[in-house]
């Protein structure tokens, strides 16, 4: 059986729902995470005795893709003023790709409390870093390690690119992503992976993770043209189809072509193309 999908409009909705739909609960847990850790903070360094939490309040701030609904633990002195989110900030510029690059596989310790300090800023003590960056090892280890379902009818594998704080500097960094569709339509990020060197090494590590957390079957799988990337997953996964994303294949065609031109091995002139050399034993319409 061959499936055929239309993949201009879903490659697109592959970043689209990384940073979007499918990361607001990743932004959400992560946030409240570390909005409690502070708390643990304040209470534990608060002077006064008696303090203790009061249930939570509703929050809305803006981010980078849209609206983040946020419930913000309170105490019963009202003393606990946030770092993260102060109490009248409502936009948060800059929050997506920190959140999300967090819950990468590979991403370091120190990776993870430089983006927590870019964060918070440099007004706040060593030791709130320290307590917001357990917190959030914590909750990340528990996002990666998530039992998942056995079947997935659709997987995209893809990347995104985002900005890490790397030994001093600013650099752009590929997160891998698996993106899945579940039966019912709903779609679960069911992984991010920070790494350098994309091979067939890397991604069979990936597939043998996800079969370990409960993937028995994918039915569908939508790739870029990595050499070695459809092998990777059928070792894994034999009964899944693999499918080249058209908008990967147009790209590399694109390039394909571009090079040629500029090597003076096709011409085009007048809405006709013609070529030369050893591309022309190669391609009919040459002859």
């Amino acid at each position: 059986m061959r499936f055929s999908i239309n993949c201009w409009q879903a490659a697109t909705r592959v970043r689209r729902s990384t940073r979007a739909g499918c990361s607001i609960s990743l932004k959400k847990a992560l946030t409240e995470r570390a909005l409690n850790a502070e708390m643990d903070h304040h209470l534990a360094s608060d002077d006064s005795t008696g303090n203790t939490r009061n249930g939570y309040g509703r929050k809305t701030v803006m981010t980078d893709t849209g609206k983040l609904e946020l419930d913000v633990p309170r105490d019963r002195e009202a003393s606990f003023d946030p770092q993260l989110i102060p109490k009248y900030q409502r936009r948060f510029p800059g929050f997506d790709e920190k959140i999300v690059s967090m819950y990468a596989r590979g991403m370091s310790t120190r990776e993870i409390t430089g983006h927590l300090q870019e964060l918070y800023g440099i007004e706040v003590s060593p030791d709130l870093i320290s307590t917001v960056t357990d917190a959030v090892l914590d909750e990340v280890a528990a996002w990666q390690q998530r039992p998942l379902d056995a079947v997935y009818p659709l997987v995209f594998f893809d990347a995104i690119r985002v900005k890490i704080r790397d030994e001093g500097m600013v650099r752009n960094k590929a997160i891998h992503i698996a993106l899945g569709v579940r039966a019912d339509g709903g779609k679960e990020v069911l992984g991010l992976w920070l790494e350098q060197n994309e091979g067939a090494k890397f991604w069979l590590r990936v597939m043998n993770e996800l079969k370990n957390r409960g993937v028995e079957d994918i039915l569908l799988a939508v790739v870029d043209g990595l050499k070695g990337f459809p092998d990777a997953i059928t070792a894994v996964f034999p009964d899944a189809t693999v499918q080249t994303c058209i908008v990967h294949l147009l790209r590399n065609s694109m390039d394909f072509v571009t090079a040629m031109l500029s090597y003076g091995q096709v011409n085009v002139r007048n809405g006709s193309w013609s070529c030369k050399g050893h591309l022309a034993s190669l391609l009919p319409q040459c002859r």
